[in-house]
């Protein structure tokens, strides 16, 4: 093969006279750029480590203490209070050496020091969250000069990970103030006989078992970073035997109106160049631009596969890859991107793509199915590895793909919004990149993109690893990188030139036996029946969006969720659990908490819609303090569960958690929230506008819903659910959604609609009605 010879660095003959040794200079000049780049890689590491170490203060500022106490000593003044001679009694050097020495190692102690107590003072800044609470426009004197502070302590330029180590710690909540939380959510979904049993179990639950639990959870607190993150990933993600595709993973989606190139290699040479300068180019993820978030799930965004085990999967994260995976039409490829230390430009990018699409070799026996394994159960996939891929020419395979930056499926459909039925189109859409044909994905990678022939393109993300929040930031950045920076010439290809000496992509060489292969069949029913039972309904809301809504002094996130809870009331004829999620993102290694949309005063709102507009300013306030507390570290369900972890552990059963614990959410929702605005141009490119993106139902009678609110008028649903469930209908409920939002609308937009006395007389009657 031609990559073969590429690595060929010499070669050599036997002749008569002997041997005769042909060097190859081109060879070795790549082994020497190679070698010149990993150092580079190695040496700046190095100096980021430094860096993030010393912050806030800078590594220059050591030389700065250093000259300042050597001029106080030559000034004939003590001001380490007699450390320094303390130190030189301990130095075997001449009097001058010592008092040189003495002098760095008290400077340098004294450094660390300032260091330490600058980064202490940083935590106890970033552990305020009273600025959440306040009203906007009513900012009080405290929270001024917290934000002051705030600024002057991190002013210097910080780099990712530079804020990891001033970050606080999630606290544990008190047991009663979580149960009491938790009471409270749950009395709009109980009648009175049931609440009354489910108070008599939180009581007993408080009194005896919960406080023995939270006193382990205090410990594990103490000790560890996070006391959530850590059980979290294991029990919630890693655990789940079943599926990913669907039931975890999710989807992010391209423009809505605009692609941005007809010429599928050339999207995906832009593409992959966009991920890799994104990779290169990791900034600090603020809230607010100035509020730090921690960024640990960054760190296994590339080079990330989640491999299967019997029990629990586990996440294999290398350090750096300079190659990505790519599937087309049942056969793999190893694509290198870095030659000779360098990004490939992309257009050598789309060059070596479409030699792969021009490649006219068939899939080795197996190979095209090969995916479905990772879209099936776990452990038959766990067992398929553990006996053909754990040696010889699949594991080099298998490795290829694993150790890969991300993977690329070069689809032979077209998907997007087109043609007679826009709408049928986006629903199509959605499905093919949550699960495709259930094994032209590989579900394990930390995230897959997908580049369709007409040039459109979307995003697979396994949830393991990392929340949408994290994932939506790299599509933001990498959609804007492909359609503002990098460009595409006239006829719709890639920009720059191309080195057509390129050695061409890989092809992954596979030796699959009959029993992968039954597997692989197996797998693939499971994952088709799971696949054609998702109805997905993708529907842009055009009529306003929060230009109009933030004119009412409403939060738009609270105007949709409460939105949302009127629209399944009409649609089901009764309220359910509701799951939100909220980031925690402002303590360390924090991931996300539930807000739980369904409340006494969103529920009140609901049954009162027809009556009174007061109702819906206090379920909307109502649904921002659930949500700042969640934010904050005071939410009910993280708290619980680990909880109910710890009870496990101690092998005790608790009625209240068990009960807890097992309720099913049937709405699920998420925003995925528009982070880097300053991207986007929206007024004078106002078609490019972001899809946002979804994830399949949690509970099988119910509802997943993702919205994205895009510029000021517009709102972009992502809704699913299972064709399996008669009570649930995708379309039907979006329909729903759309009613809802604009009755709200009608309502609070209209001041004559209601009078006071009707909002007087609404109150207590929905609350009795409780």
């Amino acid at each position: 093969m031609a990559e073969a010879h590429q690595a060929v660095a010499f070669q050599f003959t036997i002749t008569p006279e002997g041997i005769d040794l042909q060097l190859s200079h081109q060879a070795l000049n790549q082994i020497f750029l190679s070698g010149v780049r990993s150092w580079k890689k190695r040496v700046s590491r190095m100096r980021n480590r430094v860096i993030k170490g010393v912050y806030p203060a800078s590594p220059s500022s050591w030389l700065f203490v250093v000259i300042a106490i050597l001029a106080t000593m030559y000034m004939r003044s003590d001001p380490s209070m007699g450390l320094i001679k303390m130190i030189q009694q301990h130095l075997p050097l001449s009097t001058q050496g010592q008092t040189m020495l003495s002098a760095l190692v008290f400077s340098t102690l004294l450094w660390l020091s300032l260091i330490l107590a600058l980064r202490f003072c940083l935590k106890l800044l970033l552990s305020y969250h009273q600025w959440m609470f306040e009203q906007h426009g009513r900012v009080s004197n405290t929270t001024k000069v917290w934000v002051t502070l705030l600024r002057l302590l991190s002013s210097r330029k910080p780099l990712l990970y530079s804020y990891q180590t001033s970050l606080p710690h999630l606290p544990v909540p008190p047991i009663k103030d979580t149960v009491s939380r938790y009471l409270t959510s749950a009395r709009p979904l109980l009648t009175d006989p049931e609440f009354e049993r489910m108070t008599k179990l939180a009581g007993q639950f408080e009194a005896n078992l919960g406080n023995r639990l939270q006193r382990y959870l205090r410990l594990k607190a103490l000790w560890a970073t996070n006391y959530v993150s850590d059980w979290w990933e294991e029990y919630i993600y890693l655990r789940g035997r079943g599926p990913i595709m669907v039931n975890s993973n999710y989807y992010g989606m391209d423009f809505l109106y605009v692609t941005p190139t007809p010429v599928q290699a050339a999207r995906a040479g832009n593409t992959i160049t966009a991920l890799l300068l994104y990779r290169r180019k990791l900034q600090p993820l603020n809230l607010l631009h100035f509020i730090p978030l921690c960024a640990a799930q960054c760190e296994r965004m590339f080079n990330t596969t989640r491999t299967p085990g019997v029990e629990t999967d586990v996440l294999q994260h290398w350090q750096d890859s300079e190659f990505v995976a790519v599937y087309h039409r049942g056969r793999f490829f190893r694509l290198w991107v870095y030659l000779a230390g360098r990004l490939l430009s992309p257009r050598e990018l789309e060059h070596q793509i479409q030699r792969i699409l021009d490649d006219p070799s068939p899939p080795q026996p197996g190979e095209e199915k090969l995916g479905a394994l990772t879209a099936g159960e776990r452990v038959p996939w766990f067992q398929m590895r553990e006996r053909h891929f754990s040696s010889g020419i699949n594991k080099r395979s298998l490795d290829c793909i694993e150790r890969a930056a991300f993977f690329v499926t070069l689809d032979d459909e077209e998907q997007g919004m087109r043609g007679e039925d826009p709408a049928g189109n986006l629903d199509r859409y959605a499905k093919s990149l949550l699960h495709g044909k259930c094994y032209d994905r590989w579900f394990d990678k930390s995230f897959s993109i997908v580049i369709y022939k007409n040039g459109k393109s979307g995003l697979n993300a396994e949830h393991s690893w990392a929340d949408a929040p994290t994932v939506a930031h790299l599509w933001e950045y990498t959609l804007a990188t492909d359609a503002f920076q990098l460009g595409y010439t006239e006829d719709g290809h890639c920009k720059g030139d191309v080195d057509r000496s390129l050695p061409p992509p890989q092809r992954l060489a596979w030796d699959i036996p009959s029993e992968v292969q039954a597997q692989a069949s197996s797998s693939l029913v499971v994952a088709q029946a799971l696949a054609d039972d998702v109805d997905c309904h993708v529907f842009p809301f055009r009529d306003f969006g929060k230009g109009r809504i933030k004119k009412l002094r409403v939060s738009p996130d609270a105007f949709i969720q409460i939105g949302l809870q009127l629209a399944y009331f009409r649609d089901r004829g009764g309220f359910c659990l509701t799951y939100e999620a909220s980031m925690t993102r402002l303590f360390r290694e924090g991931r996300t908490e539930t807000v739980r949309s369904c409340s006494n005063e969103s529920s009140a709102f609901v049954r009162a819609v027809d009556q009174c507009r007061h109702l819906f300013r206090l379920a909307s306030e109502r649904h921002q303090n659930l949500y700042r507390m969640a934010m904050t570290g005071a939410g009910i369900d993280r708290h619980l569960f680990c909880l109910y972890v710890v009870s496990k552990y101690l092998g005790v059963d608790s009625p209240f958690l068990k009960e807890v614990l097992s309720e099913p959410w049937r709405l699920s929702t998420s925003q995925t929230p528009v982070q880097q605005m300053e991207l986007f141009d929206l007024k004078n490119h106002p078609d490019f506008i972001s899809l946002g993106g979804g994830f399949g139902p949690v509970a099988d009678d119910g509802y997943g819903v993702s919205y994205i609110i895009v510029g000021e008028d517009m709102i972009n649903f992502h809704v699913s659910s299972k064709h399996s469930c008669s009570e649930t209908d995708s379309h039907r409920f979006g329909v729903q959604i759309s009613k809802a939002l604009q009755d709200i609308m009608n309502l609070l937009a209209d001041p004559k609609s209601q009078t006071t006395s009707k909002c007087q007389q609404a109150q207590p009657q929905s609350k009795k009605q409780l």
